[in-house]
Parts: C-alpha cells; structure tokens; sequence
C-alpha cells in the first residue's frame, strides 16, 4: 500500500490485530478420512442448551425466591452434561480436523468451560436431540420461495464488492478504501464465513513504495440442518477453482434441489458460487494481479448475526484506523513510475468506466499506486458485476460524496471470551 499518495483518516498507532482463521486441514491427513465437521458438534452443542436459561431459571422463567439454588444447580447440571457431551463429539472429530485451527479452539474452549463451571469429566450427557418431524417442506432449503410463503413478497437483496487495493463497497452502499494486510473477515453471521487475504505487491520504484492486492479467498458455508452440511471454497492468486476444496462443484441435496454449486465462465479466473438454501451468490474474479469478491444476499442473511461478530468489512467496512481517505485522490505518479509518459490515470479510467464515480476514482487510485495498468481491470470487473447484481441500476454508480455523507461507524469491538463468539456461532430459533 503506498504511504506517498494516501492519505489515513486517523492515525493507525491503536491498529488492532486483524483475525485469522485457518480452515484447510493438514496436508498428510488421509484423504480417505471422514470430512471435519466441527460445525455439527458446535450445532448440538447449542441445541442442548436452548432451554437453559441465563442464570434466572429454566427456560428463562424466574423461579420462586426458595428455588433459585436449585433452579441454578439444574442449569448448571445440564450445561455440564452438554459440555460432555461437546467433548465426545470432538474426540470423535480428532483425526478428521487435526489441522483445523476452529476445531482446536472448540477444544481448548471447552476445556475452559468445563473448569469455569466445575463440571465433573464423568457424568451423563443429553441424549442428541431429535429433529422435529414434519417442520420441513419441499421449499424450506430454497430461500426465496420460502420466504415468498412466509411473508408473501420476495426477499430485498444487497451487494458487496471487494476489489482492488482493496475497495469495499459494504451491503450499506458505504464505499471505503482500506489499509489492511493479513487476513480479515468480510462476511460472519449465522450462515456464511467469509474472509480475504490483501497482501503487500512488489514495488515498482522506491517512490510509489508498496501496494496491497487480494490474493486469497475463502468462504465457508455453515451447516444448516437437512440443507447443507459445512462446505470449504478456496481460491488464490492465479487459482480460481470451479470447485469447493473436496473436489466437489456441488453439495447439499435435498428433494431434488442442490444448496449449493459451483459454476465458472472462465477456468482458474472465475468461480460463481449459488447458495439457493440462503438465497446468496458469490462471485470471484481474478483482475489482473488480484482477486475479487462480489456478492449478492437476502438483507435477513446478512443481518443473521450476534455482537461478537462484529468485525465484517461488508457490513461494518473496516476499523476506523485502518480507513484511507478517498476523497482526496492520489497525486499523479513521478517520473520515475513504471506507467509510460503518454498514460494520464485520469484519462485511462475514464477511456474504461462510464461514469466519475466510486468505480472510477478506485481505478484511479490502484493504477496510480500500483504503476501497473492491469490493475485498472480489477474496478471495470466489480462494476460489472455491480450492475448484474443491483436491482435498482440508478444506485450502481455511487458517488464517493454520497458514500462519505452515509458512511456508518463501526460497533464497539467486543472481546470475544467464549468458545461460541470464537467460532461465530448463533443458535437458530
């Protein structure tokens, strides 16, 4: 990222460590072994303790004043059964995700937990519990018709774009330019992970100093009862699978329908990811020298969140120190940038984007910080997937004035204690 031609809105002494999640499993397990699905002991795990209340009785009805000693030793009785019974399902899980980092957090977690409630290692645990009978119809895994049944219209979408070095354009239609290395979570809610990786380019001169570019890709599709169990998609610089990371271009059969698929246009660059049971389609692109991410969603499933996930650049955009200022473009590039004489970025962008809006000043932007004239595909790219995925086409080309003027804070970023906030887990009702 060049510190000549950017400008931060705040200082970035308070940077906060951006998080990491590693999902792929360890290169010499057997491929023959059983998939990690840690999610599914997460997912029992939280259906055992539905009916435990917070601390003020079972089922969160307050007990008479002589019963709440009890009442609390019952809670606290079956919260230790279903802790046990975590435990189990993850020793079961052992070969299957030794190398995934959620996995070990499961672990350690439930270690801690056990301790904090002074539950004994030995004891009963909760029988799994049955999935009710009837409650799923033939609609149920395919969002839109579903939700056209229950509320009789058709769900409201919003579009995320991530591209370049790096730009977000947020579910919010904020748009914000971003000074982030490492990797950090675009999507976290109930459904969906989803996470990019900006790494630093090679300089071009001395002067231009380091650019960022999207080099990995990853999103993780939670399990969702009968619909889909938990799917991996990968993709890297230069490796843009049309597949999710077992080899599969689908998952999720039910009733004759797939909840997920995965799709290309152009083999190694291009990955078009359908998730019908969430009503959700990503697309990911390589532009040049970096990856790119667009997204479509139900607003319902973006909004599918608890506090601790409260780092998601497509929604929040990204922590205020980590801000760069668009509304001052960069300066022209010195003589000694790799761009040739006779190329103004100004006039190369607009030979390219119809409109001076967000798309524009981003192409402006990348090429004159990166020095690289590919660069400008990256902004040509997530406009044309802006325009195939909003409705309303008079909203595609935001100007950066209206993105600035509508621009949300961020939430407080809560200190993530519990094994559940770690993995960004919220029972389903």
């Amino acid at each position: 990222m060049s510190h000549v031609s950017k400008t931060r809105d705040t200082s970035d002494q308070d940077r906060p460590e951006p998080e990491t999640l590693q999902t792929r499993t360890d290169q010499n397990q057997d491929p023959g072994a059983a998939s990690c699905r840690i999610l599914r002991c997460n997912s029992d795990f939280v259906a055992a303790t539905l009916d435990l209340g917070g601390g003020s009785g079972v089922g969160g009805v307050r007990p008479p004043d002589g019963a709440t000693a009890v009442s609390r030793a019952v809670v606290n009785a079956g919260y230790c059964g279903a802790l046990r019974s975590y435990a189990t399902c993850t020793k079961r899980m052992a070969r299957a995700c030794r190398g995934d980092l959620a996995y070990h957090s499961a672990v350690q977690g439930i270690e801690d937990l056990l301790i904090q409630h002074r539950c004994p290692r030995a004891g009963p645990t909760p029988q799994p519990r049955p999935l009710p009978q009837g409650t799923l119809s033939a609609d149920d895994c395919l969002y839109e018709r579903s939700f056209l049944s229950r509320e009789g219209r058709v769900p409201e979408y919003v579009h995320c774009g991530v591209f370049g070095d790096p730009h977000v354009r947020t579910f919010n239609d904020d748009f914000q330019t971003c000074d982030v290395q490492g990797a950090w979570p675009l999507i976290d809610n109930e459904y969906l992970f989803v996470q990019a990786t900006s790494s630093p380019m090679k300089a071009e001169t001395p002067i231009m100093g380091r650019s960022t570019a999207l080099t990995k890709i990853t999103v993780i599709f939670k399990n969702m009862r009968e619909c889909v169990e938990q799917q991996l998609y990968q993709a890297e610089l230069d490796n843009v699978p049309a597949a999710f990371a077992d080899g599969s271009v689908s998952s999720g059969e039910w009733r004759g329908h797939r909840s997920l698929t995965v799709s290309t246009q152009s083999p190694g660059r291009h990955a078009e990811i359908r998730a019908s049971h969430i009503g959700t389609l990503l697309v990911v692109r390589q532009s040049g020298r970096s990856l790119g991410l667009s997204v479509l969603s139900p607003r319902g499933v973006t909004q599918a969140f608890g506090p601790e996930q409260d780092l998601q650049l497509c929604v929040w955009g990204c922590p205020a120190s980590q801000r760069l200022n668009t509304l001052r473009p960069p300066q022209p590039p010195p003589p000694q940038s790799s761009l040739p004489a006779s190329i103004s970025a100004h006039a190369h962008c607009a030979a390219l984007l119809p409109a001076r809006d967000v798309y524009y000043q981003a192409c402006v932007f990348d090429l004159i910080t990166s020095g690289d004239l590919n660069s400008s595909t990256a902004a040509v790219t997530a406009l044309h997937d802006a325009r195939h995925m909003i409705s309303e086409q008079e909203t595609v080309h935001l100007s950066l004035v209206a993105a600035a003027r509508h621009r949300r804070p961020p939430p407080h970023l809560t200190l993530l204690l519990l094994t559940l906030g770690m993995l960004g887990i919220v029972s389903r009702a």
